[in-house]
């Protein structure tokens, strides 16, 4: 009997706090936190090699932080990361630094530095696998412009290769943060939102291209979308995220799954804009003459 290959990433009972909770209630035991406190609950996951999954949901399900934490950028408050076999943060520093090596996260807005070119930026991607003196005679004079150029062809934007990275639409700086995966090592790629400002023809075009890297080097790929409809039609897995929730898991995924992962979203929102829209009227009366007291929204 032929036993399943080991799973690249096993991911046990994951509970990930807010960042506000973790620095103000660092101290507190697990079991005192309430649940609205953590931004991730009881998550549990497999990833095999090379496996294309879509993650999809609300505004705030906890999308992004799924992705920092799978990229060992956010330390588990309470479970497991197993990455080829070796859990994560029980590995000493060094051994996990050299460990993300092998991962590359993209962050929906990429902290490009403004004034920085473009070719520069791309080339980053290669950093991991460089000597520092390398590195930094990369910032002078790029050490290899001909791998940055058609990595942005790949996203159409090889006409921006000598731009400084303030020059860029956001859109533009996206694909540029995406040019930048392409030239790393990296087996797990883990894609946050990367077609928020893209027209649909581009949206398209990026994805594409993102999966056919995926394949090529038989990485697995993770991607955090808003584009329900793209999520359905480009990828075999979905994970339907809530709440810090996996409500589902699924290679088949219907409308009512849909229905049910996004059911009361709207009415959520109007109940924010009624709350803002009181706000605003209470600040306007202040500014009128009259006395007004109230609690501050906290975002």
């Amino acid at each position: 009997m032929e036993r399943s290959p080991q799973p690249q990433v096993l991911v046990r009972s994951l509970f990930v706090r807010h960042p506000q909770t973790a620095a103000s209630g660092g101290r507190q035991l697990f079991r005192q936190q309430p649940a609205a406190s953590f931004a991730l609950q009881d998550i549990n996951l497999q990833i095999q090699q090379g496996e294309q999954i879509a993650i999809i949901g609300p505004s705030g399900a906890g999308k992004t932080t799924l992705l920092h934490t799978l990229a060992c950028a956010s330390q588990p408050t309470q479970g497991e990361l197993i990455f080829n076999g070796r859990p994560v943060w029980q590995l000493s520093h060094s051994a996990r630094h050299q460990l993300r090596s092998q991962l590359f996260l993209a962050p929906q807005t990429p902290p490009l530095p403004a004034r920085q070119r473009v070719v520069t930026s791309v080339l980053a991607g290669r950093l991991p696998h460089w000597s520092l003196l390398k590195a930094i005679r990369s910032l002078i004079r790029p050490a290899d412009p001909r791998a940055a150029f058609d990595a942005l062809a790949r996203f159409h934007l090889q006409h921006k290769l000598y731009a400084r990275v303030d020059q860029l639409s956001g859109g533009e700086r996206q694909r540029c943060g995406l040019a930048r995966l392409l030239l790393s090592d990296a087996q797990l790629l883990l894609v946050d939102e990367p077609l928020s400002a893209l027209d649909p023809t581009l949206a398209q075009q990026t994805l594409a291209s993102l999966q056919q890297e995926a394949r090529q080097r038989n990485a697995s790929l993770i991607c955090s979308l808003h584009q329900v409809e793209l999520a359905r039609s480009h990828f075999s897995r979905i994970i339907g995220l809530r709440d810090g929730k996996i409500l589902f898991d699924s290679k088949h995924v219907s409308d009512q799954m849909i229905a049910d992962l996004y059911k009361n979203v709207q009415s959520l929102a109007d109940s924010d804009d009624k709350n803002t829209a009181t706000d605003a009227n209470a600040r306007s009366t202040s500014v009128s003459g009259e006395v007004h007291t109230g609690q501050a929204r906290c975002f």
